[in-house]
């Protein structure tokens, strides 16, 4: 089984949201609803990036990363192209 590590973009403001998950069109839906009070005023969403992980622990280091400054950069340099002009906070 898989635990993914994903990205959505904001429609409404442009912003990002990065989190993990084991069933990610699960938990695509899960936000699209609004049943996360993280992320229900900002919706409607986008996944913009997902990466595939082979165990939990794994996945949320990698959330954790993505979270820091450092792993802000690995993002904005991997998804370069596609951000042209937004920026990930």
């Amino acid at each position: 089984m898989f635990h993914y590590i994903y990205i959505l973009q904001s429609k409404k403001d442009g912003g990002f949201y990065v989190g993990y998950t084991s069933n990610l069109q699960g938990r695509f839906e899960e936000h699209a609803r609004g049943g996360v009070a993280s992320t229900k005023d900002r919706r409607p969403f986008r996944i913009i990036y997902s990466e595939a992980c082979l165990d939990k622990k794994d996945s949320m280091k990698r959330e954790k990363y993505l979270k820091t400054h450092h792993g802000k950069m690995f993002l904005r340099n991997r998804l370069k192209s596609y951000l042209t002009g937004s920026k990930i906070s």
